[in-house]
């Protein structure tokens, strides 16, 4: 059986569903032991009831802590407005109270080295706690990214929200694995994958409805899993292949800002440089809806 792995899930859920698809997929996954949620970015308490309201339906329990709402770079958060408006009586989840950043600092340097932080929206919160505890870098045992682009000179969203804090904690020298957006663009979700999990339980069909919403949003009838595929970096490390070890540069100022460039050598961060799109794409549907299954019906 594989090692279980001790994850801290750092996040903006509720604005693109690939966040709340990656948190169910993790709730799926027999491997990660899930020791906490931490939110980011714009209404993080919103963000963590919402979280809490995903457990609940799917039949666990998850310590949840809102954490930083403004960036380090200074730049404005961009809210889409739907965020929370499938979900009624919110308000009735209470978040736990430590705030985001004492959680990650005080989980990951209780066990120096056993725990992986995965880091699917702005790094603010990552930035926050490298800064708040000199300790904290060298605890965590591995970094989980999803962000930048490294076919091109694109500015992905989690590193242009904050290029400030991305900027520290990519010089900081945790072990690190980054799926940027050449590679989670390989994979898309389509309505013959909504039916599968729709059919899987109540989890399943809040996805579907979820996944719907964002494609009205933007006029589409399909979506990328970015935050999904990130994951299986981490469970089903075979269906992908890697850079060398190197470093990644994040632009700062003017234009440029937030664009990602990586230099291979002279580092600890590897970049996601091809998957097996089949067997990710399966991965993802089976495994959401497996958590579906475990949850109500």
């Amino acid at each position: 059986m594989s090692a279980v792995h001790r994850v801290i899930l750092d996040t903006d859920i509720g604005t693109d569903v690939d966040d709340l698809m990656a948190l169910a997929l993790i709730l799926g996954s027999p491997s990660i032991e899930l020791l906490g949620v931490t939110t980011v970015y714009g209404d993080t308490a919103l963000r963590g009831r919402m979280t809490k309201r995903i457990a609940e339906i799917a039949g666990t329990t998850i310590p949840v802590h809102s954490g930083e709402s403004t960036t380090l770079s200074g730049r404005d958060v961009w809210w889409a407005g739907h965020e929370g408006k499938l979900y009624d009586g919110l308000d009735r989840h209470a978040l736990d109270g430590t705030d985001a950043v004492s959680h990650l600092v005080e989980t990951v340097c209780a066990a120096p080295g056993t725990v992986d932080v995965m880091a699917i929206g702005p790094l603010t919160n990552i930035a926050a706690a490298i800064s708040r505890d000199p300790r904290f870098a060298a605890a965590v045992r591995h970094l989980w990214i999803m962000g930048g682009s490294f076919a091109d000179e694109e500015p992905e969203h989690n590193l242009r929200s904050d290029a400030e804090a991305a900027a520290i904690v990519f010089g900081a020298g945790i072990p690190t694995t980054v799926s940027g957006l050449d590679v989670t663009r390989l994979i898309t979700m389509r309505r013959d994958a909504l039916t599968r999990m729709s059919a899987a339980g109540q989890l399943g069909r809040v996805i579907e409805a979820e996944i719907t919403q964002w494609w009205e949003f933007w006029g589409t009838e399909w979506n990328v899993p970015h935050d999904p595929v990130t994951v299986l970096t981490l469970t089903q490390p075979e269906s992908f292949t890697y850079s060398p070890e190197g470093h990644v540069e994040i632009a700062r100022d003017g234009d440029e800002e937030g664009i990602s460039r990586f230099h291979a050598g002279d580092g600890r961060t590897r970049i996601v440089t091809g998957l097996d799109a089949d067997a990710v794409s399966e991965a993802i549907v089976a495994g959401i809806s497996a958590a579906a299954r475990a949850g109500r019906v």
